[in-house]
């Protein structure tokens, strides 16, 4: 089973000097915008999501359907909902769930024993 791409999504106080520290040290933005108080950033295949405002905590973050370091669709992946069923089956708690009848764009959260949050946000 594949998780997908993977990033960390960080909580920043100041998104601005968030930009510019990654940056600084050799990161470029590649998606998000300032107004909606988010940007993605990347170096190489690592990719770092900068969130102001919008979670409580760091959460690991994987996005089954684009290619590593990418948004460009694969044609081969593991959809959200099976990854679901596949955790449930292990006996794993979701915090979220996703309609198992559903297609297209879907999240779970889950929790690892550390209380890490780890979303898996389909967007196609």
């Amino acid at each position: 089973m594949e998780l997908g791409a993977f990033s960390i999504s960080l909580t920043v106080q100041d998104l601005a000097v968030s930009r510019d520290f990654y940056q600084q040290i050799g990161f470029d933005q590649i998606g998000g915008e300032m107004e909606q108080q988010y940007l993605i950033m990347k170096n190489g295949n690592a990719v770092i999501g900068l969130f102001q405002g919008m979670f409580d905590k760091n959460i690991l973050t994987f996005n089954p359907g684009p290619a590593v370091g990418t948004r460009a669709p694969l044609d081969d992946f593991t959809d959200v909902r099976e990854i679901q069923t596949h955790l449930k089956e292990q006996g794993l708690a979701l915090d979220v769930e996703c309609d198992p009848e559903s297609e297209g764009p879907a999240h779970i959260v889950l929790n690892d024993p550390d209380g890490n949050p780890i979303l898996i946000d389909q967007f196609f």
